[in-house]
C-alpha cells in the first residue's frame, strides 16, 4: 500500500495529464480570450492555470492562490447537470470556489464576466468561506446558450 504525505505527493495520473495537455491546445474562441486575458496574472495579479487536472477532474481555468475555479460551458453543459452538480460539489468540498459562464457570454458579454470575475477575486480572500459557491451568471440558473 502506498502511502502519501505532504512530502510525497501524490503522482497525478497519466490518462488525466494527458487528457488536460490535449485540452490546452483545442481551446474554444470562449476559452482562448478568456486565457487571453487572465494569463500573466492580467486580472487582479492573480495566477490562473488552464485546464488544470484537479482530483480526477481537468478546471477550465485555476488560481490556486484564491482556490478560484472558472468554468466556461457550452451547450453540452445543459444536458451534463447531474455530472455538473457532482463535480461542484466535490470541488466545494475541496474549498474551491466555483464561477461558471456560458461560452457565449465570454463572447459578447466580455467585460461582465471579467468584472465578475474581478470582484470574486476581491472578496475571497477577505469574506467568502471555504466550499462556497459564489453567485453570477450561472449555467446552473437557467441560462440558455
Amino acid at each position: 500500500m502506498e502511502i502519501h504525505s505532504p512530502h510525497h505527493p501524490a503522482k497525478l495520473p497519466d490518462d488525466i495529464r494527458t487528457w488536460a495537455r490535449e485540452m490546452r491546445s483545442g481551446m474554444t474562441d470562449a476559452e482562448a480570450l478568456l486565457w487571453k486575458l487572465l494569463r500573466n496574472r492580467r486580472l487582479a495579479g492573480a495566477k490562473f492555470r488552464r485546464q488544470h487536472p484537479i482530483g480526477r477532474y481537468i478546471l477550465d481555468f485555476y488560481c490556486a492562490e484564491r482556490k478560484l475555479c472558472i468554468e466556461l460551458d457550452g451547450g453540452q453543459h445543459s444536458e451534463a447537470v447531474a455530472y455538473d452538480q457532482l463535480r461542484d460539489q466535490w470541488l466545494l468540498g475541496q474549498g474551491i470556489q466555483i464561477l461558471r459562464f456560458w461560452n457565449n457570454q465570454m463572447l459578447m458579454e466580455t467585460e461582465g464576466v471579467l468584472e465578475s470575475i474581478y470582484q470574486a477575486l476581491l472578496i475571497i480572500p477577505a469574506t467568502a468561506s471555504a466550499g462556497a459557491l459564489i453567485p453570477g451568471p450561472s449555467p446552473a440558473c437557467g441560462r440558455r446558450e
